[in-house]
């Protein structure tokens, strides 16, 4: 068992002192690998699994530097931290604030994301900032107003870089870049970095420390991972089931595949006993935090999400996260599960496996190092068998981050055949 204090990772004290304020009774393993490097102003490449505190990781040598140097009559951003959700940019942004609160001389920490008006971020900006976490579509709006300048950037740090490396976000990525100096720190911290995005790091990264915790799903104990066979049509049927099984006080989190999913999954719970909303990408941002903030105060115990909620949700005491529709990546059932059985507390995950995502569910093992018996539930046997498979059906883009135009054209067919809702499948990159 390490014996590392804050103070011995060469943090001064004042941040040493706002760590223990913050809870933090000593550095996880991520934060006791990275500080020190930082420090000394080396690129990072950080893999840790979700909840083991890789964000003060970064923070606190950031924050430390920051301090350390001359202050400035007119602030230029000299740190920016790019996140791909909204949710996740606030959560930074709390993180830095929290821990800077008590600096000796306050530094301006500025959060910025689409969903609500420009136009109070802008003004925000015009006094400067030293630190800026954004969503990369919001960040190219205020660049392009002239709200801010990034050629004074010191250090560029990606937050759930996996994400922001993959195609989804390679426009508005490759913009940010441009704007920014050639001569940066650059860090890199995700709980998964798939090998096809790992020629973008390289090209990023200038001799890189790579500090890696345990990032595969079977070496975080405090997790109950298991799977229930279930036909497709008796899962919220199920899903209400296990819910109203629960002890009063508990809450879930049910990741479904498409925004109107969520709708349809929510509008069943409610209707039959259970307290639960939808979370999606097509929600006001109002809305979004109205959700997660009844979620957090028992006004509500479930909600029914897209991918959106994979990342950059923190919901102290989440006790269940279920699968309902299996992930389309199997990188991202990491990040799904990774929302319970945080800051060390337990937690299970349960995925309903059908006849048809039987065979992704063993690739979603294979990645992970799983391998889950099969549950069934009294009541709820699954009778349907797996469709055949056709000798020029190909992957059928299963492995893929993001569904191609032949995937989404096939999907709208097959659901328009069964009656379902046409809907995208992985959201995509936020303003």
């Amino acid at each position: 068992m390490s014996t590392a204090t804050f103070a011995s990772l060469g943090l001064a004290p004042a941040l040493a002192d706002a760590c223990a304020r913050a809870g933090f009774d000593a550095p996880s393993p991520i934060q006791v690998e990275a500080i020190p490097s930082l420090l000394r102003g080396a690129d990072l490449l950080g893999l840790a699994p979700t909840g083991s505190g890789k964000t003060a990781a970064f923070v606190l040598p950031l924050l430390q530097r920051l301090l350390a140097g001359p202050q400035r009559a007119f602030r230029r951003v000299r740190v920016l931290v790019l996140v791909p959700t909204r949710e996740l940019a606030a959560q930074v942004g709390e993180v830095f604030a929290r821990l800077g609160a008590s600096a000796a001389r306050p530094l301006k920490v500025d959060v910025v994301h689409g969903g609500v008006s420009i136009n109070p971020q802008m003004m925000r900006l015009r006094g400067g900032a030293d630190i800026v976490v954004a969503t990369p579509g919001r960040l190219l709006d205020l660049l392009d107003h002239n709200a801010l300048r990034l050629d004074s950037v010191e250090t560029l740090v990606l937050d759930e870089a996996d994400r922001l490396l993959d195609l989804g976000f390679a426009a508005e990525r490759d913009r940010i870049l441009a704007a920014l100096p050639a001569r940066r720190q650059n860090l890199l911290f995700s709980a998964t970095f798939p090998a096809d995005v790992q020629a973008l790091a390289d090209a990023l990264l200038h001799e890189p420390v790579r500090v890696e915790a345990a990032s595969q799903v079977e070496a975080i104990p405090e997790i109950e991972h298991r799977t229930i066979a279930v036909d497709d049509g008796r899962r919220t049927e199920l899903l209400r089931h296990l819910l109203l099984r629960q002890d009063k006080g508990q809450r879930a989190l049910v990741f479904v595949a498409t925004r109107r999913g969520t709708e349809h999954v929510a509008h069943k719970l409610t209707g039959r006993g259970v307290g639960a909303a939808a979370l999606h990408g097509e929600l006001s941002q109002s809305q979004r935090t109205r959700v997660l903030q009844d979620l957090r105060d028992g006004a509500i115990s479930v909600v029914v999400t897209t991918d959106l909620a994979a990342r950059g949700i923190d919901v102290p005491g989440l006790d269940l996260v279920v699968n309902y529709d299996l992930p389309r990546s199997a990188a991202d059932y990491v990040h799904r599960v990774g929302r319970t059985a945080r800051a060390g507390a337990r937690g299970a995950a349960i995925s309903f496996v059908g006849a048809a995502s039987e065979a992704h569910m063993r690739l979603i093992e294979k990645q992970h190092g799983l391998r889950l018996a099969r549950e069934q539930v009294p009541g709820f046997e699954p009778v349907e068998v797996a469709p055949p498979v056709r000798a020029d059906a190909g992957t059928g883009g299963i492995k893929g981050r993001r569904p191609s135009k032949k995937d989404k054209l096939r999907a709208a067919a097959a659901d328009a055949a069964v009656g379902k809702p046409a809907g995208g499948g992985v959201p995509g990159g936020e303003d």
